[in-house]
């Protein structure tokens, strides 16, 4: 019970295909990461401390937490925040930080 099985057809190819060098695109520049952290925290300067936070957790850099340093009214901290609600920023040790005591807040 041999059964031939009908050939695949393929084409050949006949030259040479260039494709990843077609799409590899570089701006030419080298950044360094001094660079990259004052692009993001340039936008954050004139903006209201909701848009900040905003900002913050909309970035293409925030992934699940951020190290920030935040202004209170009561001083300077420096805290890695994983999320907010409505009232608090929450810290990742799960510290509640009111954002009504927040004066200012910038990205590390």
């Amino acid at each position: 019970m041999e059964k031939k099985l009908p050939k695949v057809f393929a084409n050949k190819v006949e030259r040479k295909s260039g494709n990843n060098e077609d799409l590899y695109y570089s701006h030419g520049k080298v950044e360094s990461h001094e660079d990259r952290a004052s692009k993001t925290l340039s936008p954050l300067k004139g903006k209201n401390v909701n848009q900040k936070i905003n900002e913050i957790f909309s970035s293409n850099s925030y992934i699940y937490k951020a190290d920030v340093k935040i202004t209170l009214k009561s001083g300077t901290v420096n805290k890695r925040i994983v999320g907010r609600n409505t009232t608090h920023l929450i810290t990742i040790d799960n510290e509640l930080i009111p954002i009504t005591d927040v004066v200012d807040i910038e990205k590390k």
